[in-house]
């Protein structure tokens, strides 16, 4: 046995001898292979006697270094692909690492040069929780409020209108225009890749396919910036066959947009209840009661009119318009309530809230002298929500036809003026009277102060008595909503606070500020008018 074990290793020893000779000479063939020339009439190593001319060698050489570029080149590729790689797993590692950390500890944000990934993450979450987005901010007065500004593919309309003076006009800054940009297509990669925390369900089109959302199906948007804070965007999408609107509420804290939350919302059974209050006035009455029918009885189809008509005359000729609505129309859904005393517009909205006795219902508090368009309607719907929040559109207003048009003979129709141009009106944001709410929050507020006479007021003690709760107040310009001109009349009666107020408001309703200066300054130019016609007459005599 010592003698085979004995055999067995000299057997081995010999092997492993060979196959260091084998690599050795394999190993010096290599290195002649690869070793440079340097005689250029050298023979070939390998081929002895066998000369070669010049430009061979150059070919060879050149052929040897486009190999080894070649190589070195996808070397490079490998090796930046393989850091590429490397850093995103790296940022995985630290992203997990700094979620696990949020939710282990309650650091702060110090605010230091020391501070660590996950008290900045924690600093920004910080920044929602501190911001009106989740839950209203109770406020001192209607002057800390801070507005949405609304917005479409194509369209901003401003109440921070800036040098243009234009209450609508494409976004004229570069780094407007790629906000909102980089906001929608932020908003539609969250519809489109959907989080599993998010509340909306996967749908599919009708041919079995996963659904996306594009930047056409975007409806409207609205955004405002709390400047210690950062800037909330709400956003609506929605597909032209489909009833269902997407909303995504999106978060930028001074840093990366942060989703807050994305969620389906179906208005198909959403009815609204239109509360009018009235006095006299039915030709004006007879008009909304024409763009009524065209919006809410053709196209929306979920409405309730109700009118709360003061004093005896023109009563009659309300009713009439009213039963020649439901002939022509076949619509019966409606609510005429007479009330034989003076005018008083919180009472009658607060008796038209009471009359309503089908349970939880969206108001919409509506003047005669409005127009709406079905989109309003829908904008509507989508910004009020019981207990949560309230929704106050800020009204364009638009100016006395007479002076706009004056230089045609007669003032084109009515839907023709429905145009956002600064000579054409103005965004009547002093103006707190149209607003959509549910009913259960306008009575648990305590609705409209009674003891409130005569011309406005109401509107803004119910305006404030939301702002001191904790309702979010949506207040944003809305492009669907439109404040007819008519002449305004200041009673006697009213308070020196009301009647300034109606002084002011009969001011700015009546033209544009270079409208009224053309007319405060008419007999100065006609004038100067006159003066260049007699100049240009003498020196043609001359």
């Amino acid at each position: 046995m010592p003698r085979r074990g004995l055999i067995l290793q000299t057997r081995t020893h010999w092997l492993l001898l060979g196959l260091a000779l084998l690599c050795s000479l394999v190993l010096f063939l290599y290195l002649l292979e690869c070793a440079p020339q340097t005689d250029g009439n050298a023979p070939l190593p390998g081929v002895i006697g066998e000369n070669y001319g010049k430009e061979y060698y150059q070919a060879l050489l050149q052929e040897q270094e486009e190999h080894y570029q070649t190589r070195a080149t996808s070397l490079k590729r490998q090796i930046a692909q393989l850091k590429q790689e490397l850093q995103e797993m790296s940022e995985k590692m630290r992203s997990l690492q700094e979620r696990k950390n949020v939710g282990a500890n309650g650091i702060g944000y110090q605010g230091n040069k020391e501070q660590t990934p996950s008290d900045l993450l924690e600093f920004l979450h910080s920044q929602i929780d501190k911001a009106e987005v989740s839950i209203g901010a109770k406020l001192p007065s209607e002057y800390g409020v801070i507005p949405f500004e609304s917005f479409t593919l194509m369209k901003v309309f401003q109440l921070e209108m800036g040098l243009t003076r234009h209450p609508e006009e494409k976004p004229v800054r570069k780094d407007k225009r790629d906000e909102l940009v980089e906001v929608i297509e932020a908003g539609l990669e969250v519809i489109n890749n959907p989080d599993e925390d998010d509340e909306q369900e996967e749908e599919d089109s009708p041919l079995g396919e996963k659904m996306i959302f594009n930047e056409n199906d975007f409806i409207e948007g609205y955004y405002r910036t709390e400047r210690d804070k950062g800037t909330q965007y709400e956003l609506f999408f929605k597909k032209a066959d489909l009833m269902e609107y997407r909303h995504v509420t999106l978060f930028r804290p001074f840093g990366p947009l942060m989703k807050v939350k994305s969620e389906m919302i179906d208005i198909t059974r959403s009815i609204i209840n239109i509360i009018v209050p009235l006095a006299e006035r039915t030709e004006a009455f007879a008009q909304f009661m024409q763009n009524f029918r065209d919006v809410c009885i053709h196209q929306d189809k979920r409405i309730h009119l109700t009118v709360v008509y003061f004093g005896k005359e023109g009563l009659s000729k309300v009713k009439s318009i009213l039963e020649s609505v439901t002939r022509l129309s076949n619509f019966h859904n409606y609510t005429l309530i007479p009330l034989n005393e003076e005018f008083n517009r919180g009472q009658g909205l607060n008796v038209g809230a009471q009359a309503w006795d089908k349970g939880e219902v969206l108001m919409f508090f509506c003047d005669v002298d409005i127009y709406f368009s079905a989109e309003f309607l829908n904008s509507c719907r989508l910004n009020a929500e019981p207990g949560k929040k309230v929704f106050y559109p800020v009204v364009f207003s638009l100016y006395n036809p007479a002076i706009v048009y004056a230089s045609q003979d007669v003032p084109p129709p009515v839907e023709q003026q429905l145009v956002h141009k600064k000579d054409s009106g103005f965004w009547r944001d002093f103006g707190f009277g149209m607003t959509c709410q549910y009913r259960s929050d306008f009575l648990t507020i305590g609705g409209f102060d009674m003891e409130v006479k005569g011309w406005g007021g109401e509107d803004v003690h119910l305006y404030r008595k939301y702002l001191h709760g904790d309702l979010i107040v949506i207040r944003t310009p809305v492009p669907g909503l439109f404040h007819l001109w008519h002449e305004k009349r200041c009673a006697d009666e009213l308070t020196p606070e009301q009647y300034r107020m109606c002084i002011q408001s009969k001011a700015m309703n009546e033209a544009s500020h270079s409208h009224l200066g053309m007319l405060v300054f008419r007999e100065e130019i006609e004038t100067h008018l006159h003066k260049q016609a007699y100049r240009t007459n003498s020196e043609a005599v001359g």
